[in-house]
């Protein structure tokens, strides 16, 4: 009985140790929590992994619709071109004031494979802490949430010219050019829409 109340009072003596020191260092102000000072590698190690694990865990059960749509994603590059590319670029839309200074950086998701469907919208829908991605699901419903997936989806396939069409359009996905411009740069997605 004396072995485990010694290990028990060690163990406790352990922790209080542990939360005093972390009390001292968050206290202290000696870690910069600045944007233009990166983390150190093991933090940013350790933030990467607890994002790609909450990500996953609450992604999974996520029920994707239909995304070849050309409407789904013409409607969804005009959102991209109002909410997005300032952080996370375009096709011909290489370089932004505003993503010089965001630590982490955003991804370039004209540059990214965004296949996991259900990642990126959860990912659009509740944004990421401490990142400066915000949670669009307090002003977007799922249907543009959605649309925005669909289009991201595209995205590192399409050229220039193709992007500036799409999210030109001024109103969601009501220009019949849409469509067509899509389908130039991307004929299975007028398959898709034909039914083919």
């Amino acid at each position: 009985m004396k072995i485990r109340a010694k290990v028990g009072l060690g163990v406790a003596a352990a922790a209080a140790l542990v939360t005093i020191g972390a009390a001292v260092f968050v206290a202290s102000g000696v870690y910069n929590i600045g944007a233009d000072d990166h983390h150190t590698k093991l933090v940013l190690a350790i933030i990467e992994e607890l994002r790609e694990r909450s990500i996953a865990a609450r992604s999974d059960s996520i029920a994707v619709p239909q995304l070849e749509d050309p409407s789904k994603i013409a409607a969804g590059a005009i959102w991209y071109s109002t909410l997005c590319v300032g952080c996370h670029l375009a096709p011909g839309v290489t370089r932004s004031d505003l993503r010089k200074g965001l630590y982490p950086h955003p991804p370039n998701l004209a540059a990214e494979d965004t296949r996991d469907s259900r990642r990126a919208f959860w990912t659009i829908k509740h944004g990421i802490k401490m990142s400066a991605m915000p949670a669009w699901g307090t002003t977007l419903d799922d249907v543009a949430i959605w649309d925005i997936v669909a289009f991201v989806r595209q995205m590192p396939t399409m050229t220039a010219e193709t992007y500036q069409q799409l999210s030109k359009l001024g109103i969601r996905g009501t220009d019949p050019s849409a469509a067509s411009a899509l389908e130039t740069s991307h004929p299975t997605a007028g398959d898709q829409r034909r039914g083919q």
